[in-house]
C-alpha cells in the first residue's frame, strides 16, 4: 500500500484521557498530496453507565450522553473499527495536539478493550505526527505569506494584582483558518476541526515546502536524534507549549543530560544558568527552563542555523510588513547564546542535579484503577494471546472465558469490558463486583460534576447566559445531562 495521511480528532467527555472518554471520533484519509481519499468518518461513541461527562465539555461539543447512546458504537465495536479500518498499515496518523490529547485517549480506549494501546502507531510503516508544534515552528521561523491571529486576553501582575488587557498570539485552528479564509463552520466539532486542518496542513506546505518536508520527516525519533543527542552537543532551535508565547513559543535549547525512556532533558538557553542560580533553592525546578524532551512526540526542531534566514511577517492590523531574521525574531543573539551556554557548562553538576530531579519525579500519575494504569508495565506473550481472544470472542464465549492472566491488571479490565459491551455476559458473582466499581468511579467524578451543573444554573438563574469565558449556556444540555445523571442513580 502507499504511505497515506489520516487526518482525526476527537470530541470527549472530558480532559483526562485516564478517567474521560471518547464520544467522537471523525477524520479524513488523504494522499501525501493531502488530497482526500474516501468518504469522511464520523462516528460517535457510547458513553458507558459509569461515567459523569463534564458539563463544560459537553457545552463546547454540544454532544449529549444520550446522543451517544441513541446513535453511537460501543467501545469494543469502535476499537475494532479504528484498528482495522482506519490506522491500517502505512497510515500517518494526523492531529492537532494529538500526540499529548488525542493519542493519548486513543491508547487509553485500546487498553480498556484488549486492543494493543501502542502498534496502531508505529507498527507496519505507521507513524504519527502532530501540526501544532508544526504550526508553532513555522510562526516563529518562516511567517511568510501566513497571516497568524492574535486575541485580546487579561493578565493579572503578579505583585499588585492589578489586571490588564493585552494583545497575545493564538495559534488556535479556528482563528488561523478564519484569517487565511479557509472554511470553518463549526470549530469543536470534530469534523469540521479535521476538514479546516487538513487546509492548515496545505496552507504551510504550499506556504513553506522545505520547512514542511522538514518536519514531517523528524516525526520519526531516529531522526530527532541526529539532532538532539548527548554524543555531540549542540544548541538547537526548539518549539514547545512550554515557552512563553511572548517568543512564539520557541527558543534555543541545549541537551543537558539524560531523562526517562531515552529521553533527553534540555535547557533553554534564553537563561543564564548564573542568574538563575542566584536565588535559587536547593530544590528548585527551573521550570520551565529545564524540560524532557521526548523523541518519540514529533517535537518541532532545527539546526541553529535557520535563525539567519531573513523572513517578512504580514499583520492585519494596518502595520507594515516586518522583515527580521530568525534571531530577531525570538528576540536572541548568537553572542547571548555563546554567554549562557558558557555559563551552563561552567556548573556541571547542574545535569546530574536535574537528571536525579527527573528520575524521582512521577512520570505518570497514580492510577485510581487498572482502567487507568495503562503504563503499569507491558504484557507477556502469554496475556497478548489471551487478550487477542477476549477481543474476537462474542457475547455467549465470553461468558465461559476465564483466562489464567499473567498480568495482575487484567482481571477486573475483562470485568468492566464485559459489562460495558457485553453486560449478558456477566455472571450472577460479577453483577455486584461491577456495581460496586461502577458507584466508587461515579463517587469520584460526582463533585466536579455537581459543581459546574450548580454554577451553570445559577447563572441561568440570573439571567446570564453566558460564562465569564464566554461559553454560552445551553439549557437543554444542561437538562440532559441531569437525567442522564438520574438514570446513573437508578
Amino acid at each position: 500500500m502507499k504511505q497515506t495521511f489520516f487526518f482525526y480528532d476527537l470530541e470527549t467527555s472530558g480532559l483526562s484521557p485516564r478517567e474521560d472518554r471518547i464520544m467522537q471520533f471523525a477524520g479524513q484519509r488523504t494522499d501525501m498530496d493531502l488530497n482526500p481519499i474516501g468518504e469522511p468518518v464520523n462516528i460517535l461513541v457510547k458513553l458507558t453507565n459509569d461515567t459523569l461527562p463534564s458539563p463544560g465539555a459537553i457545552m463546547v461539543t454540544k454532544i449529549t450522553p444520550q446522543q451517544t447512546q441513541l446513535d453511537g458504537l460501543t467501545e469494543a465495536e469502535f476499537c475494532d473499527y479504528i484498528d482495522n479500518e482506519i490506522f491500517t498499515k502505512d497510515t500517518c496518523a494526523i492531529g492537532y495536539n494529538s500526540v499529548r490529547f488525542d493519542d493519548e485517549f486513543m491508547r487509553h480506549t485500546f487498553w480498556r478493550n484488549f486492543h494493543d494501546p501502542y502498534a496502531w502507531s508505529w507498527k507496519d510503516g505507521r507513524s504519527r505526527w502532530d501540526m501544532l508544534d508544526v504550526v508553532r515552528l513555522t510562526r516563529a521561523l518562516r511567517p511568510d505569506d501566513i497571516l497568524w491571529p492574535t486575541q485580546e486576553v487579561e493578565i493579572e501582575d503578579k505583585e499588585t494584582g492589578e489586571k490588564q488587557n493585552i494583545i497575545a498570539e493564538t495559534n488556535r485552528l479556528e482563528l488561523i483558518t478564519k484569517l487565511n479564509g479557509i472554511e470553518h463552520k463549526h470549530a469543536h466539532d470534530a469534523l469540521s476541526d479535521v476538514e479546516a486542518l487538513i487546509d492548515v496542513t496545505r496552507l504551510i506546505k504550499e506556504k513553506q515546502p522545505k520547512l514542511y518536508d522538514y518536519l514531517f520527516t523528524m516525526r520519526d525519533k531516529r531522526q530527532v536524534a541526529k539532532l538532539v543527542n548527548l554524543e555531540n552537543k549542540q544548541p538547537f532551535v526548539y518549539a514547545t507549549g512550554r515557552y512563553s508565547g511572548l517568543h512564539h513559543k520557541t527558543s534555543v535549547a541545549f541537551p543537558l543530560t539524560s531523562g526517562r525512556n531515552g529521553n533527553i532533558i534540555v535547557f533553554d538557553l534564553r537563561y543564564n544558568l548564573d542568574e538563575l542560580l542566584k536565588d535559587a533553592k536547593e530544590d528548585a525546578t527551573f521550570f520551565p527552563m529545564v524540560k524532557e524532551l521526548s523523541l518519540n512526540k514529533c517535537p518541532a526542531v532545527s539546526p541553529i542555523s535557520v535563525l539567519d534566514a531573513k523572513t517578512k511577517e504580514t499583520f492585519t492590523d494596518g502595520r507594515e510588513p516586518l522583515e527580521q531574521t530568525g534571531w530577531e525574531r525570538l528576540e536572541l543573539t548568537k553572542d547571548q547564546i555563546k554567554k549562557n551556554l558558557d555559563s551552563l557548562l561552567s556548573h556541571p553538576d547542574f545535569a546530574e542535579r536535574m537528571r536525579t530531579q527527573f528520575e524521582n519525579r512521577p512520570e505518570f500519575p497514580e492510577a485510581f484503577d487498572q482502567e487507568s494504569n495503562l503504563y503499569g508495565g507491558f504484557l507477556s506473550r502469554n496475556d497478548e494471546n489471551l487478550c487477542n481472544a477476549i477481543r474476537n470472542a462474542d457475547e455467549h464465549r465470553l461468558s465461559d472465558f476465564h483466562p489464567e492472566f499473567t498480568d495482575e491488571r487484567l482481571p477486573s479490565l475483562l470485568l468492566h469490558y464485559k459489562a460495558k459491551n457485553f453486560p449478558n455476559s456477566l455472571s450472577a458473582d460479577e453483577i455486584p463486583q461491577w456495581e460496586k466499581y461502577r458507584t466508587a468511579r461515579l463517587n469520584r467524578q460526582l463533585p466536579s460534576f455537581v459543581k459546574q451543573m450548580e454554577e451553570f444554573q445559577k447563572l441561568l438563574a440570573e439571567g446570564i447566559n453566558t460564562t465569564a469565558r464566554g461559553q454560552k449556556i445551553d439549557p437543554f444540555i444542561l437538562e440532559e445531562l441531569s437525567l442522564w445523571y438520574q438514570n446513573l442513580q437508578g
